[in-house]
């Protein structure tokens, strides 16, 4: 059997604090430790910490899907509707397809916990051979949308062509139609 390729995975902070180093950042340390514990396939996380500038967080997600290599990139912060958060308007001018269900989703799980939810801006989209999602920045909040839109993540990066991504059953089961893996 082939070895599974190994998945790069961008994980983006989005802050001005954090960006500089004003503010702890705990929000790409969430999706990190998440992806440690959800994924059994080999994987490598490429981090960065960006400022709330839309031109800036544009650039670093294209370079992370077009240079880097990244299947998926994760985005935490920038997603409610201060004037400073800008993460979904820079995910949608760098995508080519939006993926709105995500969205949808993310909200309605959130709302479950406080109502403050409908306030999110969170989206997704793909661009080119990778899926961008669009995360809120509370690490517990981290935790809970991935738990619902993460079933459904590798088979979006299949289609995209991207990399075999298994995750540990126990912890979550990925959705894919009925086929055998790789």
């Amino acid at each position: 059997m082939q070895e599974p390729a190994m998945a790069r995975i961008g994980i983006v902070t989005v802050s001005d604090r954090a960006s500089r180093g004003e503010y702890e950042d705990r929000g790409g340390p969430a999706i990190k430790a998440y992806l440690e514990r959800v994924l059994v396939s080999p994987w490598e996380g490429v981090t960065r910490v960006v400022p709330d500038e839309k031109g800036i967080l544009a650039h670093e997600l294209e370079d992370l899907c077009d240079q880097v290599g990244c299947c998926l990139v994760i985005t935490t912060g920038g997603t409610g509707p201060a004037v400073r958060d800008i993460t979904p308007e820079a995910t949608e001018a760098v995508c080519e397809k939006l993926m709105p269900g995500f969205g949808e989703l993310m909200r309605t799980v959130s709302l479950q916990a406080v109502p403050t939810a409908i306030l999110s801006r969170q989206t997704a989209g793909i661009r080119g051979g990778c899926l961008i999602v669009n995360l809120p920045g509370q690490p517990k909040a981290i935790e809970e949308c991935l738990d619902a839109v993460f079933p459904a993540i590798p088979y979006c990066v299949d289609l995209i062509g991207g990399p075999y991504l298994r995750t540990d059953e126990e912890r979550l089961v990925a959705f894919r139609p009925k086929k055998k893996a790789p």
